[in-house]
């Protein structure tokens, strides 16, 4: 019978081993390292950029994380022991390129190659968060992604509700929320954020109250203020993805300009009485509103709920949906629904989906940004001509 020493030489003959500075030269080559000591191990200290799946979790969990089996990867342990059982075990599994880093992270460290003190999770957040760390496509690094994002939601209302809850839940960093209005009795019957000891209160300070009561760590920004082309840009600024909860269509236009001219990706969400919608506008790679609708209908076809009615559970439906996106975009995760018009109808309880596509002759666009004006022209909605190219205007 084989001694450890015995079975770990002969496993090292079998496999590709390299020293720290051939490691460092394939780092700087764009190969992938992979960390996989214990968190209490990488809690001391990670090579940036390193993608962390624990030993243990390493066969069951990395074709989710790393699909690619061609991709030429880098393991890596505290003394490269474990990392060369680990490089064994991964070509058994198909991937090609795999090489084990002698002398582990401890060498590395020693040496003064690059390392920092990683973000790590406290023993409270593991606990409240468990659920998600068990998702080997979330994980704790999925976790301190969603931590370090930031939400603006245009609406603390039926729409914003659901999503606002879900968002601050799922552990999302900082929220916030723009909406001018005040709760009304009526807000009740859809507005889940809201309760019946807040009526007259104003509805970013009704929302705030809750989600901080939800989630205590949360960082909640609010906006008692209409949204405007003189405060739009400075509001949206600086948040990974806005989840669009307004129910006038002055407000989707204005929002839909500002964010392609930031480059921010909107979730869009809509409803009417029985009846949903829901899409991600994403400058950068899809359609936005304005290809979806390059100007707004006329009143008399676009009541608003106050006119039309809504039935109570359908915004928390279509607001979910919206939180679901928005977490997908933040982590990366599956397929978006950039391109793809969901809509929801609540009384045959079916989805139906439509595609979108890139209108070229919509002229405001991520690649005009520079010459994106963001105005506001009392009763059209259509695209103007500035000093080079067509700028926005909202009513």
């Amino acid at each position: 019978m084989a001694s450890f020493r015995e079975l770990l030489a002969s496993t090292k003959a079998e496999i590709c081993e390299v020293d720290t500075e051939q490691a460092e030269a394939l780092r700087r080559e764009g190969h992938t390292f992979i960390d996989i000591r214990e968190p209490d191990e990488t809690a001391q200290g990670i090579i940036p950029g390193s993608l962390i799946i624990v030993r243990g979790n390493l066969e069951s969990q990395i074709e989710s994380r790393l699909p690619d089996k061609a991709t030429p990867i880098v393991l890596l342990c505290a003394g490269g022991a474990r990392s060369a059982f680990a490089a064994k075990s991964l070509a058994e599994l198909g991937y090609a390129d795999v090489a084990s880093m002698d002398g582990g992270f401890n060498k590395w460290k020693d040496e003064g190659r690059d390392w920092s003190a990683p973000l790590t999770l406290s023993a409270a957040q593991r606990n409240r968060y468990s659920r998600h760390i068990l998702l080997p496509e979330v994980n704790e690094e999925g976790q301190l992604k969603l931590l370090g994002s930031k939400v603006l939601l245009l609406g603390a209302g039926g729409l914003g509700s659901p999503a606002a809850m879900y968002l601050a839940a799922a552990g999302v960093g900082m929220i916030g929320i723009v909406d001018m209005d005040v709760v009304d009795e009526s807000n009740l019957q859809r507005q889940i954020i809201h309760n019946i000891d807040r009526v007259g209160q104003d509805k970013v300070e009704s929302a705030k109250e809750t989600l901080v009561k939800l989630n205590p760590d949360l960082d909640v920004r609010t906006y008692n203020t209409r949204l405007g082309a003189d405060n739009i840009l400075d509001i949206i600024a600086g948040y990974d993805v806005v989840i669009d909860g307004a129910d006038n269509f002055p407000s989707r236009y204005i929002l839909n300009d500002a964010s392609v001219k930031l480059g921010i990706p909107v979730v869009h969400g809509s409803i009417f009485r029985f009846e949903g919608q829901v899409t991600v506008f994403d400058p950068l790679d899809g359609p936005t509103y304005r290809d979806l609708l390059p100007e707004p209908p006329p009143p008399e076809l676009a009541p608003s709920c106050a006119e039309a009615g809504v039935l109570g559970v359908l915004p928390g439906i279509v607001g979910s949906i919206q939180a679901l996106e928005a977490i997908k975009i933040i982590l990366g995760l599956g397929d978006s629904l950039r391109g793809r018009l969901l809509a929801f109808d609540a009384l045959e309880l079916s989805f139906r989906e439509y595609q979108l596509k890139i209108d070229p002759d919509n002229p405001v666009t991520y690649a005009n940004r520079d010459r994106i004006e963001i105005v506001e022209l009392e009763g059209q909605c259509m695209p103007v001509l500035g000093k080079a190219v067509g700028t926005s205007s909202t009513s």
